[in-house]
């Protein structure tokens, strides 16, 4: 098609050519001028005028080909044809850390001290398709393996969006808030302790002005149900509700989760632990071992958070119930409450019930130094109830990120963790300490 459009404007040019040349022979006085000749230059007038049109109409329709052709760039490459509802665009993301955990007097471990790893190395696609639908497929190679991350369809109509696949399910606004705009290198103990995770399940949402609703029905994630042997077969309802209104330039936020887990498996078991604030050790002071017999779990949260200019504030308290048949159910707590500062001017970001991408506002691509933001946090998780002997955990936290651009991080984190009741023993006392120090390094499209 494209072709056909430059033969088209080539032709007019020769033609626009063609009929300049002719005017200048008329032009010319000649004492034979008659009424005839002027009729015939204003043909001739007449033809060119319309040439010139049809150059017009093809240089304008090649520019629009080309404005369709080139893509947009959101962090990488977009094509997309707005007019027909197609887009397309790769996605990635690469986390190393490294990072020291100290160890509690009279207890040695050789996962401790200095250790380092590629924490996440994803790559994906995302995009939409005619009619309203929309898909992401993303796999991570971090472990050495390929697992999927998400790999939905969703479909949007309205205030109201269906997904039908492998996604977070409903629990926590730090856990929902991707890890590439996470204020530390791991989330709050509590998310990773009770096993938050992706899921297949099918779930719908309902958003509209400050409003949030989301809701759905899930089953194991795409890990477990392809493990050979693995005859898992649990089911989960999960539920969330968010009411984020904005005060002036602040954006505040108030939502409350609900989840309940069917395990349905005969003496199954489940267990829940906790590492020291990084995830490239892979020791765990707190443990409640394995607890038989476990048939659900049953999960309630509350969130809050604001976003105030450059300082945000975020806390949130989840409680996590097991049913176990012929013993007592113990129920297991985990909180935090953090707050954090710009010294640039940023602010964090928030978009969907959920913290999002900080925006740089005098970037190393504008000839500035970056972004630049100090966050502390509290950290508790105990894992003591009904007899469970799995500890306490109190972690003081302080991270310092630094953004070149929007799409690359280095974040500086230290903890320093208070344990109590720790069924790992050091000199025979399960109270003791640890201090953790660990930097990431960060680039996504």
């Amino acid at each position: 098609m494209k072709s056909s459009m430059f033969v088209r404007a080539i032709l007019a040019g020769s033609a626009l050519c063609a009929g300049n040349a002719a005017l200048a022979q008329d032009a010319q006085p000649s004492p034979m001028a008659h009424p005839q000749g002027l009729e015939e230059a204003q043909k001739q007038i007449e033809t060119l005028q319309a040439q010139v049109q049809a150059l017009q109409e093809s240089i304008a329709q090649i520019q629009a080909s080309q404005a369709k052709a080139t893509p947009s760039w959101k962090g990488a490459p977009e094509l997309a044809d707005k007019d027909k509802g197609w887009s397309f665009k790769p996605r990635g993301r690469l986390m190393y850390d490294v990072a020291t955990v100290s160890s509690p007097d009279g207890y040695s471990n050789p996962g401790l001290g200095f250790s380092n790893e590629l924490r996440r190395g994803r790559l994906g696609v995302e995009g939409t398709i005619p009619g309203g639908f929309g898909y992401k497929v993303e796999l991570d190679l971090a472990a050495g393996e390929v697992e999927f991350t998400d790999a939905f369809l969703s479909h949007k109509k309205d205030e109201l969006e269906f997904i039908v696949g492998q996604h977070n399910n409903f629990q926590s606004l730090d856990e929902l808030t991707s890890s590439l705009h996470s204020s530390f290198i791991e989330r709050a103990a509590f998310t990773d302790a009770f096993n938050f995770e992706r899921r297949v399940g099918a779930s719908v949402q309902y958003a509209k002005g400050d409003l949030l609703a989301q809701g759905g029905v899930f089953t194991d994630s795409i890990a477990d149900l392809n493990s050979v042997g693995d005859d898992n077969n649990s089911y989960s309802v999960d539920g969330r509700l968010v009411f984020a209104p904005k005060m002036g330039a602040s954006q505040l936020h108030f939502g409350a989760s609900a989840h309940y887990r069917e395990l349905n498996d005969a003496a199954t078991s489940v267990r829940y632990r906790q590492r020291p604030a990084v995830h490239s050790t892979d020791v765990r002071f707190i443990d409640t071992g394995n607890l038989i017999d476990a048939k659900a779990e049953t999960g309630y949260g509350v969130e809050a958070a604001g976003i105030f200019g450059p300082f945000h504030v975020a806390s949130e308290a989840y409680w996590q119930k097991v049913s176990r048949s012929g013993f007592a159910d113990p129920t297991f707590f985990g909180a935090y409450v953090e707050g954090g500062y710009f010294f640039t001017g940023e602010s964090r970001g928030y978009k969907g019930g959920k913290f999002d991408r900080v925006k740089v506002k005098n970037g190393f691509d504008k000839g500035g130094w970056g972004s630049l933001g100090l966050n502390a946090r509290w950290d508790y998780l105990d894992l003591k109830d009904a007899g469970i002997a799995g500890g306490t955990q109190n972690a003081f936290q302080a991270s310092l990120n630094w953004k070149p651009t929007d799409y690359v991080l280095f974040g500086l984190n230290y903890a320093h963790i208070l344990y109590d009741d720790a069924p790992v023993l050091a000199n025979g006392d399960g109270e003791y300490s640890v201090d953790m120090v660990g930097l990431r390094s960060q680039i996504d499209f």
